[in-house]
């Protein structure tokens, strides 16, 4: 990779860089977290994040992801994530770009690659993220979707040809195998995706692991250990740490009403809820929310990129 595409990647990140990661980019976010002790629990979205400066730990249930300059990740699932950036400072922060990866536009990839062109995919279901190194082609593709940013007129025409190839280099990298398997609609990580999207949709529902099953067409065992796999969870987990999320940002609107808010999130004891609030947060419901409201800020929004 070279020294001056490196430079000019982090250069890109750190002048555009928002509080809300937000950018003029449909479905591009950038990252700049300059203080070690912030600890951010989230979603991971189904997202591409590439480093340009400085690591960053992830971990899920109990599995600890890092990557740093000159790596990515690719979370192929949306995952509940808690991040954190490892030594940054405010004069050397750490700085992240994150791309969402669409199925209907990998698909559309695929479709168009000719015979022989891609590695043959597996169909089973792989970890929920995965970490590589950041090839040159791939950065170079990642750093003229980022000089977009400086030329609005050519954001119409040019973005979506960028996004293209940059799904290109990652579906024929290491790690291709778990880009492909988003595009096909019969592959094990789709059929958990799709189940783990109906339990973030209805998380204040019960469900029955059966019905689950069903719905990705698959027994029983076969789900439960392709979920596990996937997520480090099983079904009943996620949704748990679904509604604990959900609720956090319930009770920042809804400070008083912490029975309420378990209610709602499907917590039928509020004794439970605050337990399990505090097991997942480090401290309770109220004294979580009073903290922010003190400090007039929000509970970061994104552990990715």
């Amino acid at each position: 990779m070279g020294d001056a595409l490196l430079l000019e990647f982090s250069d890109l990140l750190r002048r555009h860089a928002r509080s809300d990661l937000s950018t003029p980019l449909e479905g591009v976010t950038i990252c700049k977290m300059d203080d070690t002790d912030v600890l951010s629990a989230s979603m991971s979205g189904t997202v591409f994040a590439a480093m340009a400066e400085g690591c960053k730990r992830l971990a899920v249930a109990d599995r600890v992801y890092e990557y740093r300059a000159g790596q990515h990740l690719v979370a192929p699932i949306d995952l509940p994530v808690t991040g954190q950036a490892i030594g940054a400072t405010p004069s050397s922060p750490t700085l992240g770009f994150g791309m969402a990866l669409e199925p209907a536009a990998i698909a559309e990839v695929l479709l168009a690659a000719g015979p022989g062109d891609l590695p043959r995919t597996s169909g089973r279901a792989r970890l929920g993220m995965v970490v590589g190194e950041t090839s040159h082609e791939l950065l170079d593709a990642i750093v003229r979707l980022l000089r977009l940013l400086d030329r609005p007129q050519d954001r119409r025409v040019l973005a979506p040809v960028y996004k293209r190839e940059i799904l290109w280099r990652l579906m024929t990298g290491d790690q291709g195998d778990v880009v492909r398997q988003l595009g096909l609609a019969d592959s094990g990580l789709s059929s958990v995706a799709h189940a783990a999207q109906w339990i973030r949709e209805n998380y204040h529902q019960s469900f029955k692991v059966q019905d689950l099953a069903r719905m990705a067409n698959t027994s029983v065992s076969a789900f439960h250990r392709n979920f596990q796999a996937v997520t480090s969870m099983s079904p009943i987990q996620f949704q748990k740490h679904v509604r604990l999320q959900a609720a956090r940002l319930m009770l920042l609107n809804e400070p008083n009403d912490v029975t309420g808010v378990a209610h709602r999130v499907g917590y039928g004891s509020s004794t439970q809820f605050s337990r399990e609030y505090r097991r997942q947060f480090g401290t309770s419901p109220s004294a979580d929310v009073a903290r922010f409201h003190q400090a007039g800020s929000r509970p970061p929004q994104s552990a990715l990129p």
